[in-house]
C-alpha cells in the first residue's frame, strides 16, 4: 500500500499513509484492513471506508471458501494429512516469529512492557487460552502508566474508543445448524475483531481459545490448518476466519465469519473516526495501546507453546519447525512466508506419506 499508494500513484502523501497505520495500530482488528478502511475514509468518509472493505475481503472471501469445500471433503485422505502435518511445524515458527517481531517493536527496551509480555505469555501457556479481560487490563494500565497516572477528573481519553460499547449493541441470531449456534459463532468472530491488536496473527491465540478450548468447533489440526490457510492464501491472515466458519457452519458459517471478523474494524473507522482525528496523539489512548499490544505479544508467544504441544510429535516436525525458524530469522535473504508454507507442505507429503 506505501509503496503503490503513495510512491507510485500519490493518491495520499506520507503523512495521511502514517496517520492510517497509526489508527491501524491504535485500534483494535486486523492492521492491514484497517489501515486501508482509513485510507477510503480519508478520500470519502463513512462511504470511501465501505467502498475498500468490500474489494478487500471479497476476494481472499472467494478463494479461501473454495479452499474449505476442497479440504472438508478430502481432509480424510492420506496425502492430504501428510501435507498439513509438515504445514504445522511451520506455521508454529511463523506464530513464534511473529510474537518476537510485534513484542521488540513494541516493548524495545521497556522493562514494564517487557513485564506485561512475559505474564500473558505465562497466563496463556498454562491456561491453554486467552483470557481477554487481561488485554483490558493491560491496555488500562497502560493508558494510566504512560498517559501521566491516575486522571484527577473524567478523562475522554482511551475509554471514548473503547469496543466494549460496540461490543455490547449485537444480538446474536436464532439460527441454528449443526454442532454450533449461528448466534453464537458470529458473536464469536465479532468478538475476535474487536479484541485484536496488531497484526493478522495476534487473531490466533483469541481464536484458539474459543474455536479449539471452548467450544470444541475445531481439532488442534484443523485449526493449525486454518491458520496456514490464511498465511498462504491472497489478502489478510485474519481471512482464516472464512475457513474455520465453514468448518464449523458451511458456507453460512464462512460468510458470517468473514462480515463479523471485519465488522468491528469497518465500526470502528466510521464511529469514532472524527474523534480519533482530534485525539489521536492524546497521551491515555496511547498509553491503552502500548499495554494492549505489549500483551498481544505475550499473548501469542503463548499460543504458540500451546500450539507447540500438539503439533510437535515426531522428529521431522522438530527438524521443519527449527529449520523454519532459522529462515524466518536470518537476514541475508527473505524467506515470504507462503514460501515457507509450501515447502513445509511439499516436505509433509514426502515424510509423512
Amino acid at each position: 500500500m506505501q509503496r503503490d499508494l503513495v510512491e507510485e500513484r500519490r493518491w495520499f502523501s506520507e503523512a495521511e499513509f502514517q496517520q492510517a497505520l497509526a489508527i491501524g495500530q491504535t485500534m483494535p482488528g486486523p492492521l492491514a484492513a484497517q489501515t486501508a478502511m482509513w485510507l477510503g475514509y480519508l478520500h470519502a468518509g463513512a462511504r470511501g471506508a465501505l467502498a475498500i472493505a468490500v474489494p478487500f475481503v471479497v476476494p481472499p472471501f472467494l478463494i479461501v471458501t473454495a479452499v474449505a469445500v476442497f479440504y472438508a471433503e478430502y481432509q480424510g485422505l492420506d496425502w492430504v494429512h501428510a501435507v498439513f502435518l509438515g504445514v504445522g511445524p511451520a506455521v508454529l515458527a511463523i506464530i513464534a516469529i511473529a510474537a518476537y517481531k510485534l513484542a521488540w517493536s513494541t516493548n524495545k527496551t521497556d522493562p514494564v512492557l517487557w513485564a506485561i509480555a512475559a505474564i500473558l505469555c505465562g497466563v496463556t501457556a498454562i491456561a491453554g487460552a486467552e483470557i481477554v479481560w487481561l488485554f483490558l487490563a493491560a491496555g488500562a494500565f497502560g493508558a494510566i502508566y504512560y498517559g501521566g497516572g491516575l486522571p484527577k477528573v473524567r478523562s475522554a481519553g482511551a475509554a471514548s474508543v473503547s469496543p466494549l460499547g460496540l461490543l455490547a449493541a449485537v444480538k446474536g441470531l436464532a439460527w441454528t445448524g449443526s454442532g454450533a449456534s449461528l448466534g453464537s459463532l458470529s458473536w464469536f468472530f465479532f468478538k475476535a475483531g474487536a479484541f485484536t491488536f496488531g497484526s493478522g496473527l495476534a487473531i490466533v491465540p483469541f481464536l484458539h481459545a474459543g474455536l479449539v478450548e471452548q467450544h470444541g468447533w475445531l481439532t488442534e489440526q484443523q485449526f493449525i490448518d486454518a491458520v496456514a490457510m490464511g498465511l498462504i492464501s491472497p489478502g489478510p491472515v485474519v481471512i482464516m476466519a472464512t475457513f474455520a466458519g465453514y468448518l464449523v457452519f458451511g458456507i453460512v458459517g464462512a460468510v458470517a465469519a468473514t462480515i463479523f471478523v471485519f465488522l468491528p474494524a469497518l465500526l470502528l473507522v466510521i464511529i469514532p473516526g472524527p474523534l480519533i482525528r482530534r485525539h489521536e496523539k492524546h497521551p491515555r489512548l496511547q498509553g491503552f495501546i502500548k499495554g494492549a499490544t505489549a500483551a498481544a505479544a505475550g499473548a501469542i508467544a503463548g499460543a504458540a507453546i500451546v500450539i507447540a504441544g500438539d503439533v510437535i510429535d515426531s522428529s521431522w516436525s522438530v527438524v521443519i519447525g527449527v529449520v523454519g525458524l532459522g529462515l524466518l530469522l536470518q537476514r541475508k535473504m527473505k524467506v515470504p512466508e507462503p514460501a515457507l508454507v509450501a515447502a513445509a507442505a511439499l516436505v509433509g507429503l514426502v515424510a509423512f506419506s
